[in-house]
């Protein structure tokens, strides 16, 4: 018997390409899919639940999870470090791993920016998603800033230096990094992280065309869930970059 998968969501594009995933994964099995309608009982029995639905919602199938001690990949953005920290205190005898974005390419793109936010002082980033998609800044995005954040204080630096905050089109400041949100149709998920130095600007670029570009991300988070405990943040954790 394969890892037994519970979706939550299934209705949704990530939801649909987790079910199609798990179908054809010889070491995962489907064990039920659950829409709006659905009762989150029906997730019993489940190894991991993959959730992708929305952040009020997330909080309940997170709840649930927990209280049956049932491993969790969670897909829906909004999720900050912070509030899954505080959200996930009783969760040491299963699994919570959240994903902000799970292309691989997307991962290295915020790994790399994290790495060389130790040499720039002004940092501003620009996610542009299609719109319909409902939160700004994406999870991507303010997980892009955590991290950069995080990799100047190790090096012994301050978050971004902001020039212009107040003003109001200076976009959202997450962990002293600004992230500007466009929505519009038919666009592409993509991110670019700018890093100003002088008399130079390197920037660091990702676009997702398809929501194909998650499928190896999505396989890899379930594997990791029914493996691990406690809490996991990132695509990066999972893999080991």
């Amino acid at each position: 018997m394969g890892i037994r998968v519970a979706v939550v969501g299934a209705t949704g594009r990530m939801g649909k390409l987790a079910v199609e995933l798990v179908d054809a994964a010889q070491d995962l099995e489907l064990h039920a899919t659950l829409d709006s309608k659905s009762e989150l009982s029906e997730v019993i029995g489940a190894d991991v639940i993959f959730e992708a639905t929305n952040l009020e919602a997330s909080k309940s199938v997170l709840d649930f999870a927990i209280s049956k001690e049932i491993s969790l990949v969670i897909a829906t953005s909004g999720w900050t470090e912070n509030n899954i920290l505080s959200a996930t205190s009783g969760c040491e005898n299963s699994s919570v791993v959240l994903i902000p974005n799970f292309s691989v390419g997307s991962v290295l793109g915020s790994k790399f920016a994290a790495e060389a936010a130790k040499y720039f002082d002004s940092i501003e980033i620009i996610e542009t998603h299609h719109a319909g998609k409902k939160d700004s800044p994406s999870g991507t995005a303010t997980r892009t800033a955590e991290m950069i954040a995080a990799s100047r204080k190790e090096s012994g630096k301050d978050a971004g230096l902001v020039p212009g905050v107040g003003q109001e089109a200076r976009g959202q400041v997450v962990s002293g990094i600004p992230i500007h949100s466009l929505r519009l149709e038919s666009a592409s998920a993509k991110q670019e992280v700018l890093l100003a130095g002088d008399q130079e600007l390197l920037t660091i670029s990702h676009v997702a065309t398809s929501v194909q570009a998650y499928a190896k991300g999505i396989l890899h988070a379930i594997r990791f869930a029914n493996s691990s405990k406690g809490l996991t943040v990132g695509l990066d954790k999972v893999l080991g970059i």
